[in-house]
């Protein structure tokens, strides 16, 4: 690329157009004006939110289909600020995403100017790095190394600040094809003497489980999995973020495991003999307990070493990107069988099942369990499934059913309220053609209600289920058990008709009284080639957690 002369604002939109950026998500103020106003000369679309943390959710949502980096954008002070939330819970979920804020003139920082925050200190615990732009004529390495960390190695988000006068420089604009940071080597291929122990603890095991994470989407290493779990005959666990990396339906998948999973997933894991962990972090709300490892060799398997060993006991870690190790242990190991730990498990699924199915449907209201179902008939393989947090998360997480195209898409190690409808925005603006729907409780959706105005505006046909059950339920539940059934600020008694507020928006819906109704309304919602909304009534007694 050639030198050519341009303001820092006209450099930061050259850049994007060299990362074949096609869409950004922000919301404007005065600080940022210089790079929105070079904007209009773009062919990169701008796409307006109602709020800027939801500006990140929605860039969120578009780096979790494409696999790349994508940009939200912010002005200085609580426009920047705003977006922390976004950022925490990209980071917590290893999402690549950059994140620009405007920031006031340079020779008022740090002198409490109108407007001012010092976001790049406020933000540096959820961030992978973060730049404050004080010379123009480095703007280009800047923005060539934010897209180079934040989507290598464990992918997160990377924060740009910069000041307004500092936007309006001129200088001398020359985009690097490359660049290197001696700091920053992250390793993608396993170790040749880990692979060869991991492959041996496999072959001697006989009841191995494959607990698979969110880091497997990271780098499209579905294919992979599969390929491992058929050829050697082993049973796949997920944890919430690994929820479709193998279809659901799969001979070989059990759920999720975890707090809020399923009893066959639990079951799996307190009676394997070998645990091989592939891109999850292993967490509180996945393990909540060690002393199923007290004689199990667990394998575990991520790009980020930060990881391994950090919440469980680990016998043989490597280091590496999952596609690429999966690669390497596939040349070790040959077709394998474990019929009697499969049988073992499918009869213990058999009988969760059968014990469970009693409670698929209410007379009363509608059964969420129910209602995911048969929203999952009616999707195309082509589908996103986008979960707020709160019981109607963990009714999806074990409910919906994917093929080896579809995307469960929610927020994972933040549990961020308010999550699900504008992710969906970005998954849907990303790939127009994938069928994309929301599903939001009603403490959530009052979060983020607002995006509804950003679908309308711009076209961008997400459908939208809200559970009414005019409680913060699992909040309800939580209090009920470990209060004494004590329930403070939990009834959301005074939530408007959500259907209402939609028709304000211009978007039609319907409401979902009982379970007799729900397969004609999910069938029409689906039909409907632009933004709809379902407004699903559900029992105000209706539980999430699992016994």
């Amino acid at each position: 690329m050639a030198t050519e002369r341009m303001t820092v604002a006209a450099a930061m939109v050259k850049a994007l157009e060299q990362e074949k950026i096609k869409h950004i998500f922000g919301y404007p103020g005065a600080a940022i004006c210089p790079f929105f106003d070079e904007m209009i000369k773009s062919d990169i679309e701008s796409i307006l939110v109602r709020h800027e943390a939801n500006s990140g959710h929605a860039a969120a949502g578009y780096a979790r289909v494409t696999g790349r980096p994508a940009v939200c954008v912010a002005t200085s002070g609580p426009g920047a600020t705003n977006l922390i939330t976004a950022i925490a819970t990209a980071y917590m979920d290893s999402v690549p995403l950059i994140a620009i804020t405007g920031q006031v003139v340079s020779n008022q920082i740090g002198r409490d100017a109108f407007q001012e925050a010092d976001i790049t200190g406020a933000a540096e615990p959820f961030v992978k790095h973060s730049f404050l732009v004080k010379d123009g004529t480095a703007i280009a390495e800047v923005m060539k190394k934010a897209f180079y960390i934040a989507g290598t190695g464990r992918p997160g988000p990377v924060l740009i600040d910069v000041p307004m006068d500092i936007q309006k420089q001129e200088i001398d604009f020359e985009y690097p094809e490359t660049v290197e940071i001696r700091s920053y080597k992250p390793s993608v291929t396993g170790n040749k003497l880990q692979i060869k122990k991991a492959a041996e603890a496999i072959k001697n095991s006989s009841k191995p489980l494959i607990c698979a994470g969110g880091g497997i989407f990271t780098v499209n290493a579905c294919g992979e999995l599969l390929r491992f779990s058929e050829m050697c005959d082993i049973p796949v666990i997920s944890t919430m973020m690994g929820i479709g990396a193998i279809p659901t339906e799969h001979r070989n998948y059990y759920g999720m495991l975890g707090v809020f999973g399923v009893e066959t997933a639990k079951y799996a894991l307190k009676e394997c003999d070998t645990v091989i962990a592939l891109g999850a972090r292993m967490s509180d709300r996945s393990v909540t307990s060690l002393s199923p490892f007290h004689e199990t060799t667990v394998i575990h398997i991520d790009v980020d070493p930060a990881e391994i060993g950090k919440n469980s006991p680990v016998n043989i870690p490597i280091v590496g990107d999952v596609k690429r190790v999966l690669e390497q242990l596939l040349t070790e190991l040959s077709e394998m069988k474990h019929t009697r730990w499969q049988d073992m498990l499918c009869s213990h699924k058999s009988e969760c099942a059968e014990k469970n199915a009693q409670n698929d449907k209410s007379c009363r209201f509608v059964s969420p369990k129910y209602f995911i179902k048969t929203l999952c008939k009616y999707l195309p393989d082509k589908c996103a499934v986008c979960s707020d947090v709160g019981s109607n998360q963990i009714w999806a997480a074990n409910n919906v059913v994917l093929s080896s195209q579809g995307r469960f898409i929610t927020s994972g190690g933040m549990g961020t309220m308010g999550y699900a409808y504008p992710a969906a925005v970005g998954v849907k603006t990303a790939e127009p053609d994938r069928e994309v729907v929301a599903l939001s409780g009603d403490g959530s959706f009052q979060m983020s209600f607002m995006e509804l105005a950003t679908a309308v505006q711009h076209g961008i046909n997400v459908k939208c289920v809200v559970f009414v059950n005019n409680y913060l339920g699992m909040v309800r539940e939580y209090q009920d058990k470990n209060f004494e059934g004590r329930r403070t600020m939990v009834d959301l008694s005074g939530s408007p008709d959500f259907l209402k507020i939609a028709e304000a928006y211009g978007i039609k819906g319907e409401t979902v009284s009982s379970n007799e109704q729900t397969e004609s309304a999910v069938k029409k919602m689906i039909e409907t080639k632009e933004p709809y909304l379902l407004q699903v009534m559900v029992d105000r007694t209706e539980r999430s957690l699992i016994e």
